[in-house]
């Protein structure tokens, strides 16, 4: 019998050494040497509560490779809109009864105000000197993906001739072929869709030609929509033959699928939007919220979701779209959003309201 517990005890030794071993061997050399410490606290937690609008899609492919990696730790993911996970975000912390761990919201502008709000945690991930310059707000928001703003179009209904070369391009051919884009042509709408909105804001800051777009886009009986998929569908089905300001993480794929489906990268310049992922301040799983920001920032956690249609932040991520690669495809001229204070313009009430009337007045709404 006590040779039995002896060569039992001994087997439990060696099993707990060959998984401190396997994780040591997991851990990149650049993470702190405790960083066991932090992977054991994350998988005695359990689980990380994720709010974000990310498609399932995308998610899915994030969340499954995380669990593969880390099978202790569960993933309870909360699809919201950006507007709604702010506000939960906010009411959660005035009532000092956090629900969420991990923010990871296209809404930047709002990602910056949880900042800025101290509502964020300050965390300086290991893999943040793996991330361009403005991909990192403060050692607490971290940009994931790059998804640049595109030109969708239906080749079947747009003849290569008048296929726009960027955007300016575009308003030129809204005025003079009314035969063709006439009420079918189809953008953004900024007042329900963030995405939209921080794009537009964008554009409006660097291209000089955004109001006369707008104004063409009024003109032409432009409409609007509240996400890509469904400016996607409209234009799949010819009820709109081309549409601006889609995310191209997505068209990517919609165009590979869909031979009918052109795309175009403006010659000229081609914002970038991105999401933006932070921990609550608070969070009721810190670990293993810390885990999970530092999955996503790496290499591993980048070719999952690049992979699954979320182009990664990094230039070094290979066999999945990355910054680079957007960029030659952009013609050198990709230029993201930068995750700074500047985007707190976005919410500044006067200027909103400047904005969305001049919008409206542009699409005679």
């Amino acid at each position: 019998m006590l040779n039995f517990l002896k060569t039992n005890c001994a087997a439990m030794a060696f099993a707990a050494l060959s998984a401190t071993s396997a994780l040591a061997q997991a851990t990149p050399a650049t993470y702190p040497a405790g960083y066991a410490d932090l992977v054991a606290a994350a998988k005695k937690e359990g689980k990380v509560v994720v709010y974000s609008p990310t498609d399932s899609e995308q998610a899915n492919a994030l969340i499954n490779a995380f669990q593969k990696k880390y099978p202790g730790v569960a993933v309870d993911y909360n699809d919201l809109s950006n507007t709604a996970i702010y506000n939960r975000v906010v009411s959660e912390f005035a009532a000092r009864q956090v629900g969420g761990d991990v923010v990871w919201s296209v809404g930047l502008d709002l990602q910056v105000r949880l900042v800025e709000d101290g509502m964020a945690e300050r965390y300086a991930s290991p893999e943040a000197s793996n991330l361009p310059g403005f991909a990192k707000y403060k050692d607490s928001a971290y940009l994931t993906s790059i998804e640049p703003g595109v030109i969708l179009y239906n080749k079947r209904l747009v003849p290569a001739a008048l296929v726009p070369k960027n955007l300016a391009d575009l308003t030129r051919l809204l005025k003079e072929h009314k035969d063709v884009f006439q009420g079918k042509v189809a953008s953004w709408d900024p007042e329900k869709s963030g995405q939209g909105y921080v794009a537009m804001q964008d554009d409006m800051r660097h291209n000089p030609g955004f109001w006369p777009l707008m104004a063409a886009f009024g003109e032409a009986g432009g409409k609007i929509y509240s996400n890509s998929g469904q400016m996607r569908e409209k234009v799949v089905s010819g009820e709109e033959v081309i549409a601006f300001y889609v995310n191209g993480a997505y068209a990517a794929g919609w165009a590979k699928a869909n031979p009918t489906l052109g795309i175009v990268y403006s010659d000229d310049r081609t914002s970038a939007v991105s999401r933006a992922a932070l921990i609550t301040k608070n969070a009721p799983h810190p670990n293993a919220a810390k885990l999970l920001i530092d999955f996503m920032l790496s290499q591993e956690g980048q070719k999952a979701m690049g992979g699954a249609g979320l182009p990664s932040v990094r230039s070094d991520v290979e066999g999945v779209p990355n910054f680079k690669s957007l960029n030659e495809l952009a013609n050198g001229k990709l230029q993201p959003i930068a995750l700074d204070a500047t985007l707190l313009d976005n919410l500044d009430k006067t200027k909103r309201a400047d904005f969305f009337s001049r919008w409206k007045q542009a699409m005679r709404r």
